[in-house]
């Protein structure tokens, strides 16, 4: 049996980053709180836990005062930097560059913005940090669309300025463009502004062929991440055989009998030694048996 890595899976460089500063922080010796999970990997957040780093939500933030703050590289609104002013908290900003610059254009637009004609859309995941953080830039007023159904809570009497979340998939993106422009009257403007992150996009192109190489996928990631979930549809669509696992323990044996190669992939999300860890297991197997 053979059982190949991904070389392009594993942690984007936000973050990466971010994991790295945290690291970083923790060596210092002093308390660090992290503003929610660092990374939508459990396995990893357990880490990371262990060396010291403590989460909390943004209840629990609001009543610190003189503490240390990382802020992960999912972007906070500017009402968190507001609270950490007031409260003398220091914050380690470990922001996307990517998700930092998309903040700053929205941010831009919305002071610009006249809300009587005009309206700010995003298409992204309710809830997730990153639009979160997004809608903030406009000071809540932005609208979020999470797929074709919402299409009817856009006001087309007013210009749509469009964004899209920057771990959504290109293709849906491209997609729901089509649609808004199809019911746009000709005397509006629909500006829609590409997003999407360059490196996520470009992992859905590559993992399709990966997926395609290998008779089973193992795609290791956990249930929370946005990214996760579309990288993991991209494998299954080439790929029925293909299985979202968060760690070893998840591997089901009875889908290994008679494979002759096994793919191991994974989110932006996904650390490396995570992956590792589930080949070492399946090539320990091999000895044992």
């Amino acid at each position: 049996m053979k059982v190949e890595i991904d070389l392009e899976s594993g942690f984007c460089f936000g973050v990466l980053s971010a994991i790295g500063k945290a690291e970083e922080e923790l060596r210092k010796g002093d308390e660090l709180y992290c503003l929610g999970d660092i990374v939508h990997n459990g396995i990893e957040c357990s880490r990371l836990q262990k060396l010291g780093l403590k989460t909390i939500n943004h209840d629990e933030f609001k009543s610190l005062c003189g503490a240390r703050v990382l802020l992960r590289a999912h972007g906070e609104p500017p009402s968190t930097y507001n609270t950490a002013r007031n409260n003398g908290i220091t914050l380690i900003d470990a922001t996307c560059p990517v998700v930092l610059k998309l903040q700053q254009r929205i941010h831009c637009q919305y002071k610009e913005l006249d809300p009587a004609t005009q309206q700010i859309i995003i298409f992204g995941q309710k809830g997730h940090a990153e639009v979160l953080g997004l809608v903030g830039q406009t000071d809540g007023t932005a609208i979020v669309i999470e797929s074709e159904d919402d299409i009817d809570r856009i006001d087309f009497s007013k210009d749509i300025f469009l964004y899209s979340q920057t771990t959504k998939s290109a293709s849906s993106y491209n997609q729901l463009i089509e649609k808004i422009a199809q019911r746009v009257p000709a005397n509006r403007k629909f500006i829609h502004n590409n997003t999407v992150c360059g490196q996520v996009s470009h992992r859905r192109e590559n993992i399709r062929e990966f997926a395609s190489r290998h008779d089973v996928i193992l795609f290791v990631s956990g249930r929370k991440s946005s990214n996760g979930k579309v990288l993991f549809n991209e494998c299954l669509n080439v790929n029925p055989r293909s299985y979202m696992i968060e760690g070893k323990e998840d591997i089901d044996l009875s889908i290994l009998k008679g494979v002759q190669s096994v793919g191991i992939c994974g989110a932006t999300s996904t650390p490396k030694w995570l992956m590792e860890e589930c080949r070492d297991f399946i090539l320990k197997l091999r000895i044992e048996y």
